[in-house]
């Protein structure tokens, strides 16, 4: 008996699953034998939605529209529902469309598109109403921050369908806040975002974004600068001398000093020593003449804010004088010779380190002095000998003439050469006539 109770149980199972597989089947092949068509639609709200049933190979069948409460909204082209806000758009024997203007969270829910054939079809359009967010509210937990604090910025959402999504933006950089969602007894939600970082000197006057990403809006933002206060920072400017610093010279130093607020205050002070007594301090101005190497130190130009202070130094190294040894006169010693040797150049004494690297770097320079002075010489010894021979010429030419003896003494008082002959040799015969030269 009880096998047969078994067998009977199972062959009533088998029957009932069966007859499930059948109906499923059943369902399958009438949803695939249906062609009635209905889209979803989304809409903000105020604006108008626009509903579409859509019928394939339709044989007469009649088309309705139907609100959420099955309400009939459009029967064929008739509207039996008395809400002007419907309108009908379009009807054919495939189609049957209806707008709904000034769209309200009311008018939210799914509508029916019914088609009258055998078996009867229906398809759903889902209408979704989007409600914008209200303007963003951004707010900081402190107006003005000092440099190295944290800082909270708030941001808020309020009104919105579905919840908005918040992101954040300082300057180019995206940052990561944490938000909170609340819903309203309206179906409305809140959406609020803190914003948590550590502000920097840098981010003065940078624009901390607060983005409300919502499919009803595009570009929904607020920002809020920051305003931040910092140390000063300080720079060493030298005025004079440019480069190494010698015995001697002066020096002006100049301190600038840059923050927010503006330091109230510059001082000058020397490192582990007393700044020199006739140094000159004139503001941010430091004057010290006629330096000496017991001026040597560090010097420190010290600036305040209310929000703290900071310091540059300067190393003052004073270094010998330089010492200019003057350069010997040379002298050129001309003789009656074919050929005069340029005389030497005396070089100068050996210059200090410095002088040298500068002398190395003004080579060419140098090189061409030398030629020059050498050239020079040059021609001095050769003017010298040009002006030697032109005297020795007009000596030898004066020294070149005629030189009578004393027998030609008589001459002033006699009438003819032969006169004077017997005249200078006191009465003498002599007609001959000599004559000496001198080369």
């Amino acid at each position: 008996m009880k096998q047969v109770s078994n067998m009977a149980n199972t062959s009533n199972g088998s029957l009932a699953t069966l007859l499930i597989l059948f109906t499923i089947l059943a369902a399958i092949n009438t949803v695939q034998s249906q062609n009635l068509i209905a889209d979803n639609i989304s809409v903000v709200e105020g604006e108008t939605a626009t509903i579409s049933c859509r019928v394939k190979n339709n044989d007469d069948s009649v088309i309705q529209l139907l609100n959420p409460n099955r309400q009939t909204i459009y029967f064929r082209d008739v509207r039996p529902l008395k809400d002007a806000r419907f309108q009908l758009v379009n009807f054919s024997d495939n189609e049957l469309r209806v707008s709904l203007s000034n769209v309200s969270l009311s008018d939210e829910g799914r509508y029916v598109c019914q088609l009258y054939s055998d078996p009867p079809q229906e398809a759903y359009a889902n209408i979704t109403v989007l409600v914008p967010p209200g303007n963003p509210i951004i707010e900081s937990r402190e107006d003005i921050v000092r440099e190295g604090n944290e800082t909270e910025i708030t941001c808020t959402s309020m009104g919105s369908k579905p919840a908005a999504t918040i992101r954040w933006m300082k300057g180019d950089k995206e940052l990561q806040g944490k938000s909170k969602v609340e819903a309203t007894y309206d179906r409305m939600f809140t959406v609020t975002s803190w914003l948590r970082f550590t502000v920097m000197r840098e981010d003065d006057g940078v624009p901390v974004v607060c983005i409300v990403d919502h499919p009803a809006v595009k570009d929904f933002q607020t920002q809020k600068y920051l305003e931040v206060q910092y140390k000063p920072e300080v720079t060493i400017k030298v005025g004079f001398p440019q480069g190494l610093i010698r015995e001697g010279e002066n020096l002006e130093l100049t301190c600038q000093a840059k923050g927010k607020p503006q330091p109230h205050q510059v001082n000058w002070v020397r490192v582990d020593d007393d700044v020199p007594s006739h140094a000159v301090i004139t503001g941010s101005d430091l004057y010290i003449e006629n330096l000496n190497k017991s001026y040597n130190g560090t010097y420190r130009c010290v600036a305040s804010n209310s929000v703290g202070e900071t310091y540059a130094d300067y190393i003052l190294y004073v270094r010998d004088a330089l010492t200019t040894t003057p350069k010997p006169t040379t002298t050129t010693t001309t003789t009656i010779s074919a050929t005069t040797s340029p005389p030497d150049i005396t070089q100068d004494a050996a210059p200090s380190t410095e002088a040298a690297a500068h002398d190395s770097q003004a080579g060419p320079e140098a090189q061409r002095l030398d030629h020059a002075v050498i050239g020079g010489v040059v021609a001095v010894v050769v003017f010298a000998m040009l002006c030697l021979l032109i005297v020795l010429g007009r000596y030898f030419a004066r020294h070149k003439g005629t030189y009578f003896t004393h027998e030609a003494k008589g001459a002033d008082d006699a009438a003819d050469a032969d006169t004077a002959i017997i005249n200078a040799e006191g009465g003498h015969n002599n007609s001959d006539e000599k004559k000496e030269y001198y080369i």
